[in-house]
């Protein structure tokens, strides 16, 4: 089944549902390729989907968002890789800032527009090329960007390919910030992380280079609030919540070293968050990839409601 002018908030003429048996997922190419709806049995997944027009004026990340060039935040509004560097202004309507006034997330989802590659009845597949001044103003590495998301019963996979374009190196620090919930309290959610690196954060929640080992999780979720780093041990992990026999998980499948798990004690949902490097890689270089000019990299994860 593939539908193409989707009705949606932010009114984007090539918002895209696919689908596959009692699975569906919504994507707005023209914002970010940000995904806005992930459904089985018509249960939606997602959260912060309510209002992506109130989202989209405040930057605020929402439903399955790309973050690019750097997911989470900056120590500095400077950074320099590969012999190019830029500095980041501290006001920008294009960026997002967090609580302390640093960059966190790159250039925002409502800023990003995408251009539609293929369209199946269970798969789109989207590419934004980058190498326009507004971008490059915030990340001087020519590369173009290919995002495919495939649905199966159950399942959603998302596959990121970054090339290298230009004439010099392309730092990986890309991620995702997706966004899940059920309708019930989150003090019953029961949640499960695999075993991992715990990154030890700075005040401002900027890895200090230091972790320690972190045995897992299995537990409920109660009261408890995340906003941690992690370093996978494995090339693969998976990351869980689940509630009165359904479960949503994150399988972190291919090319992705960190992650983030995000969940205010205060608020309804919980964030599994895949990422290529750590936060602030572009400035500590912990972690860091390069593509040289030419090559590819690529990323994969899959969300499973079940």
């Amino acid at each position: 089944m593939t539908e193409t002018h989707i009705p949606n908030l932010l009114g984007d003429p090539n918002a895209t549902r696919i689908a596959a048996g009692d699975t569906e997922a919504v994507f707005l190419p023209s914002y970010g390729m940000i995904g806005i709806s992930l459904k089985r049995d018509g249960l939606e997944a997602l959260r912060r989907v309510d209002n992506l027009i109130v989202a989209a004026a405040a930057n605020r990340t929402v439903g399955i968002p790309f973050l690019f060039p750097f997911a989470n935040r900056l120590a500095d509004f400077q950074y320099e890789v590969a012999g190019r560097g830029v500095t980041l202004p501290p006001h920008s309507l294009v960026l997002r800032y967090d609580e302390n006034g640093l960059p966190m997330h790159g250039l925002m989802w409502p800023h990003l527009k995408w251009a539609v590659a293929d369209v199946s009845g269970t798969a789109l597949t989207a590419r934004l090329d980058w190498s326009h001044p507004q971008g490059l103003a915030v990340f001087p590495y020519p590369c173009q960007l290919t995002l495919s998301a495939t649905v199966e019963s159950g399942s959603l996979t998302i596959k990121t390919a970054l090339t290298a374009t230009g004439d010099i190196d392309v730092p990986v620090s890309f991620g995702f910030h997706p966004y899940f919930g059920f309708e019930q309290d989150r003090a019953n959610w029961h949640i499960r992380l695999p075993e991992m690196r715990h990154l030890t954060l700075d005040a401002r929640q900027i890895p200090t280079g230091a972790s320690e080992q972190y045995p897992g999780l299995d537990a409920l979720l109660g009261m408890q609030s995340f906003d941690d780093g992690f370093a996978l041990l494995e090339p693969q992990a998976t990351l869980s919540i689940a509630y009165g026999g359904h479960q949503i998980a994150v399988d972190l499948l291919d090319g992705y070293t960190h992650t983030q798990v995000y969940a205010p004690h205060d608020q309804n949902y919980i964030a599994f968050e895949p990422m290529t490097a750590p936060a602030n890689a572009l400035i500590s270089e912990d972690g860091l990839r390069l593509v040289s000019p030419g090559d590819t990299f690529s990323a994969t994860f899959r969300i499973r409601v079940e």
